[in-house]
């Protein structure tokens, strides 16, 4: 299903590479190439442990972040004998190969060796069967020291360069431009460098590169020797070690990238998504983004991916014709996602990282973005798998974004004010009217535990409230409209019952008592007459001195007071005292045309 790693990758350059080469291979000699890692740290480590066993191992960068391992050079008949015979020990990965060095570009092991091109006798195989560096002889027992006064500290010598001056500049000067870039970056990122990232070494540069070698206790030259560069390469790549990145090539979504294998593992298909979750403690994920599809599907999916919990809703978008990117941070992670459309397929990934964990995060991100390549195919929809686990709240595999409490509001105006229950609205970060509109609150009454949003952009609902200023008749029926299962039904629901008192238990005059039974989700919403007029709003249940009353027994705030607390606030609302009777049918649609969703996000 995957192909992983950089060997199997390059093995068609290779082979290419090696044939256009012969003849030059044949006066300049041939290698042995027995691996590439994608980190100058984990190159520098496996080079040492192959140094213990031969005496020709050389360090190469390859380009596009990689550094290879050979042995060499060889003639090419010894090249061919020793490949067949360090495979059959098995001292070497199988898929070792001979390569005539035309990718290898600057060399970092031996340390501060130049390239060599002359073929080299056949070395010694090793007698051990696998790759290994010998334990080291226990030392012998020494007594105890005596303490000794401390003397007093001697500043540390400056290093002796492995290379004089002009054979740094010499050796510079065959670096290619990617690479220059390279330490500028690493110079920018060790805090010495802030100029532009442009591979020309001009006074900026060199100057960083003098203050970098001061700092790290080298003569300060401004010029960069070959161990200089390993170091100051392998500090920066530090950061990744560990990470296991990898080449993944994934042919049914049709995208190659590098991947922290290291950190996350292949766990499921869920089309447009391939999802790679956490394997270690670290709480990432990482996700291939594959689906068919035009403009109009890309646009939905920057709509759809803003819904789930891997996207917060503070952090940069940008939505181009073609592409988009999403930024989402908060308190947990940090999330980064790409997409864009090429020939009627959209190809992208997701990058979720903890927070506060930026350097790596950063850097883990250029790689994948320097890697990330779409190749033929895409996630075909019939991959989706329909399970137990299947539920409305989750799109593709991943949670959506669900608010800390939903009630129910209803319009008062042609604009598209909203009027709901207090408690929709505290310690919220922000409110949703019907989860697509952000509302701010204009008005709040702590006594009477309603509050008023408005729309960031106004609104032109289908109905408004008409409040019922005359004297309703006790037993009357009346209905509450709201949601009270939150967002999961689509249209809001009546709840029947009689007006029980126009007073509340202690004779309020403000609170009107219901026998109905409404659910949570319901408060904040309009109690209407058998005319339709509004009579309240639905307050949440409540303790009252203690006692928990029965489920029948509700409370709605009465009409005039809500009149009188929103004429101290400017907000003027249409009012009537007619009383009629309206059809059960007709209070739905009438119903459904003024209640909204309000949902509190953090």
């Amino acid at each position: 299903m995957f192909e992983t790693g950089m060997r199997r990758s390059f093995a068609g350059a290779v082979v290419a590479a090696f044939l256009a080469g012969a003849v030059m291979a044949q006066e300049a000699g041939l290698w042995v190439q027995v691996e590439a890692q994608p980190t100058l740290g984990q190159a520098q480590d496996r080079v040492r442990a192959y140094a213990v066993q031969f005496e020709d191992v050389n360090g190469y960068y390859l380009g596009n972040g990689w550094y290879g391992i050979a042995l060499g050079p060889y003639s090419p008949e010894d090249a061919a004998a020793l490949l067949g015979q360090l495979r059959a020990r098995g001292v070497i990965p199988l898929d070792s190969f001979i390569a005539n060095g035309g990718q290898f570009q600057s060399q970092f092991w031996p340390i501060g060796a130049g390239a060599l091109t002359s073929p080299q006798p056949l070395p010694n195989a090793p007698a051990t069967d696998a790759l290994a560096i010998a334990p080291e002889a226990a030392p012998e027992p020494v007594p105890e020291p005596v303490p000794e006064p401390e003397p007093e500290p001697i500043p540390a010598p400056i290093a002796i360069p492995d290379e004089t001056e002009r054979e740094a500049q010499a050796s510079e000067s065959l670096l290619s431009r990617p690479e220059k870039e390279l330490l500028q970056t690493a110079l920018q990122w060790a805090g010495f460098y802030d100029a532009a990232i442009d591979g020309a070494f001009g006074r900026g540069t060199r100057a960083s590169m003098a203050a970098w070698q001061q700092a790290n206790n080298h003569e300060p030259t401004g010029i960069l020797t070959t161990r200089q560069r390993a170091e100051l390469l392998d500090d920066y790549n530090a950061v990744l070690d560990g990470m296991g990145l990898q080449l993944v090539r994934d042919d049914a979504t049709g995208i190659e990238m590098q991947i922290p294998t290291g950190i996350v593992a292949f766990s499921a298909y869920d089309p447009p998504f391939a999802r790679f979750e956490a394997r270690t403690e670290i709480p990432a994920t990482v996700l291939l983004i594959s689906q068919e599809g035009d403009q109009n599907r890309l646009f939905g999916l920057y709509e759809i991916m803003q819904t789930l919990e891997i996207v917060p809703q503070e952090g940069p978008r940008n939505r181009g014709d073609n592409s988009f990117t999403l930024e989402g941070i908060n308190g947990q992670i940090h999330s980064y996602t790409y997409a864009m459309l090429v020939d009627g397929q959209i190809k992208g990934f997701s990058l979720i990282w903890p927070a506060n964990d930026e350097e790596r995060r950063s850097r883990l991100l250029g790689v994948m973005q320097a890697s990330f390549a779409p190749i033929n195919g895409v996630l075909s929809p019939a991959r989706a798998a329909a399970g137990e686990d299947q539920a409305i709240d989750l799109i593709s595999g991943l949670a959506v974004r669900q608010p800390v409490l939903s009630r129910s509001g209803f319009f008062i105006d042609a604009q598209g004010t909203v009027l709901t229950t207090l408690e929709a609205v505290e310690s919220c970060g922000y409110v949703t009217i019907d989860d697509d509109h952000r509302g701010t609150v204009a008005h709040r009454d702590a006594a009477l535990g309603l509050a008023v949003l408005r729309p960031e952009i106004p609104l032109a609902p289908q109905g408004v409230a008409a409040f019922q200023t005359g004297v309703p008749r006790l037993q009357a029926e009346v209905a509450v409209s709201g949601y009270p299962y939150g967002g999961v039904l689509a249209m809001p629901a009546l709840t029947f019952g009689k007006l029980a008192d126009i007073r509340g238990l202690n004779g309020e005059d403000e609170v009107k008592r219901l026998d109905l039974v409404a659910q949570a989700g319901d408060a904040g919403g309009p109690v209407f007459d058998n005319s339709g007029a509004v009579l309240g709003m639905l307050l949440p249940r409540a303790v009252h001195n203690g006692q928990v009353l029965p489920p029948e027994v509700s409370f709605s705030i009465d009409a005039e007071a809500i009149i009188a607390s929103l004429a101290g606030a400017g907000i003027a609302v249409q009012t009537t005292s007619q009383v009629s009777f309206m059809p059960p049918e007709t209070m739905t649609r009438r119903a459904a045309e003024m209640t909204v969703l309000v949902s509190c996000w953090e």
